[in-house]
């Protein structure tokens, strides 16, 4: 849109005050016929999650966690009292009756994935990064062979190149193309057809980007593994608010995070891996829990278990398992499917309303990084603020803000590097004259050099939608965003802001 010439009306903004909610709902349920399939979930928020209302707040970071219901919470607490359970590395009658309710989880995180148990075995791990790890360290990386790694990745997985470095092994990256920010696909197509005989190459994307929402084409996993690859899809975005089929998309690896899908227990990740890709991962080491038997009189001389037990490094969560399972079941019972279309029809109106605030020399306040619409995109914006002069505003200001109406969002490159760097078009020379420097750089460091520098920086505001989120939430986030309408950038100069160290150095999720 070009600014308005001489003459022409001016925009005006939204009313987003409360009086006008109940107007706003009802044009948007007009809009969002879809909406009332959803209602099931707005009895669901005033069960078990009151506390949002209790406590007056807007919870918009469900990338980078989900809430826990109450009953899951008493579900668990009553198995906990009302049983004793020991270690599952033992025999005993405590130790079998948590094994069961081990093997109990176990069966339903694969059946809750549609994955046949002849096929997939589920690994527990501490978490998602964990179950990354696993792949990266055991992968059986070799000069000729290659590893396929997105721009859109997690740090996470973007870490397995060190293995695939260290062993000799081909790293490329598959670049994402803006303003969507989806993976190129004939490069990937290219890139596929790249390969040597009798190598090993893992293809690593995921299902939906963290950084933008993107959802990048499930289909790419028979793609590939037709042409001989091994693929890595991290689904730890995707499946909070998507089913995952693996019935009928048949990746050689998932990476999961269960407390980024239902909010409990933490600590408890797993790696859903096809039983004949896990037979080509060789372990560095082992672990008690993971071997037969072993000797310290001989090198080498140790047997390690056969599948899933021989990834799980030492005792398991065990008494969080269960916890596993309830949440599970919790989500099977609203339907996978209801949260998606609650969350697709919020997204949709976000998208919309964000994209129409204006300045009133018609100047965009809203930059959005990835689809405008819901087209094979999830409910996770990223996006920046610009005043009526184009200069962006400092987003750890607008979270200073945001902080004080009560409005959790997330701020940062949210641990993916590459995104961000083609969001902000930062190339290849600019990152480089960052590392070049003698000394290691923070992200804060980063941050000031990039905005004194190129008068850009890395770094996005997120907002992410899940199974609580209603209209009166992101109606309150539309009002606290119509603020900064006519607001130059110069306004927030005096906006504090206080992280502790620990929030400077570690920026992820």
């Amino acid at each position: 849109m070009h600014p308005p010439q001489k003459g022409d009306p001016m925009p005006s903004t939204p009313d987003y005050s409360p009086e006008n909610r109940e107007a706003a709902f009802a044009a948007f349920r007009a809009q969002h016929p879809c909406y009332e399939d959803t209602r099931i979930l707005d009895d669901l928020r005033s069960r078990e999650y009151a506390r949002l209302d209790a406590l007056d707040q807007v919870y918009l970071d469900y990338t980078g966690s989900g809430l826990y219901a109450l009953s899951q919470l008493r579900r668990h607490m009553a198995l906990l009292e009302e049983g004793v359970f020991g270690n599952p590395h033992s025999k005993n009658p405590t130790s079998l009756a948590m094994t069961h309710l081990v093997e109990q989880a176990r069966e339903y995180v694969l059946r809750f994935f549609n994955a046949s148990p002849e096929e997939y075995v589920a690994i527990f791990t501490p978490n998602a990064s964990g179950a990354l790890k696993l792949v990266g360290e055991a992968y059986p990386f070799a000069p000729g062979g290659r590893f396929l790694p997105a721009y859109d990745n997690h740090n996470s997985v973007n870490g397995i190149r060190e293995f695939a470095r260290a062993k000799g092994a081909e790293v490329t990256y598959l670049p994402t193309v803006p303003p969507e920010l989806r993976l190129d696909s004939k490069r990937l197509r290219a890139e596929l057809e790249h390969t040597q005989p009798g190598s090993h190459n893992l293809f690593a994307y995921p299902a939906q980007s963290n950084f933008s929402g993107v959802q990048h084409a499930l289909e790419w996993i028979a793609e590939a593994r037709a042409q001989g690859w091994d693929v890595l899809l991290d689904a730890a975005a995707f499946v909070p608010t998507n089913r995952l089929d693996l019935g009928r998309w048949k990746p050689d690896f998932v990476p999961l995070s269960f407390y980024k899908m239902f909010g409990y227990p933490t600590g408890v990740g797993c790696l859903l891996a096809r039983k004949e890709a896990l037979q080509k991962l060789r372990r560095p080491w082992f672990a008690g829990g993971t071997i037969s038997i072993t000797s310290v009189q001989g090198e080498g001389w140790h047997y390690l278990l056969e599948g899933a037990a021989g990834f799980e490094d030492g005792t398991v969560n065990f008494l969080n398992l269960p916890a596993v399972e309830i949440g599970l079941h919790h989500i099977a019972k609203i339907g996978i499917g209801t949260i998606h279309e609650r969350v697709t029809c919020l997204t949709d109106y976000l998208l919309r309303q964000m994209s129409a605030l204006r300045h009133s020399n018609g100047a965009p306040l809203v930059k959005i990084f990835g689809p405008a619409d819901t087209t094979a995109r999830g409910g996770t914006i990223a996006f920046v603020l610009n005043d009526p002069e184009g200069i962006r505003l400092d987003y750890r200001k607008v979270e200073a803000l945001a902080n004080r109406e009560n409005i959790s969002l997330r701020t940062g490159c949210f641990c993916n590097p590459g995104s961000g760097e083609i969001a902000h078009n930062l190339t290849r020379e600019e990152m480089a004259a960052i590392f070049g420097r003698d000394e290691p750089v923070d992200f804060e460091t980063f941050y000031e050099w990039s905005r004194r520098e190129y008068g850009r920086a890395p770094g996005a505001i997120r907002i992410s939608l899940g199974i609580a989120t209603n209209f009166a939430d992101v109606y309150r986030f539309m009002r606290f965003l119509a603020s900064f309408v006519d607001k130059p950038h110069t306004a927030l100069h005096k906006v504090q802001v206080e992280y502790p160290m620990y929030d400077l150095l570690r920026d992820s999720a």
